[in-house]
């Protein structure tokens, strides 16, 4: 497994969630009230759009296309009877830091220079 930097620690409370890069991909960090923190891509599995705007209420990950709900402690759809799961990282906390492992890691796209 390669893991790679996502954050600090301190960049997410227990209750909380936040939406990092690594490389081309996103993370979608979630950290459940009474449960443990979890990465998942950061895009929804059912619409294919980024989870960068999603609803958080400390146990439910609304996305805001089609408002489908997921479990944040497992992933699963819980707001349709469908197989749609969020798609999970491997994490780890070393010392301050998140990883996650994303599998190989492009860089990110530079951005396009204006036209003049």
């Amino acid at each position: 497994m390669a893991f790679s930097f996502v954050c600090q620690t301190n960049a997410l409370e227990e209750g909380g969630m936040g939406f990092f890069h690594v490389g081309r991909k996103s993370v979608l960090l979630v950290w459940p009230t009474g449960g443990e923190l979890k990465a998942y891509r950061g895009r929804c599995p059912h619409a294919d759009v980024p989870l960068d705007e999603a609803a958080f209420n400390g146990k439910t990950v609304t996305c805001p296309h089609h408002q489908w709900g997921f479990d944040a402690g497992s992933g699963k759809c819980v707001t349709h009877l469908v197989r749609n799961v969020l798609h999970p990282y491997a994490l780890r906390v070393e010392n301050d830091e998140i990883q996650v492992d994303v599998g190989p890691v492009k860089p990110a796209r530079a951005l396009a220079e204006p036209a003049t």
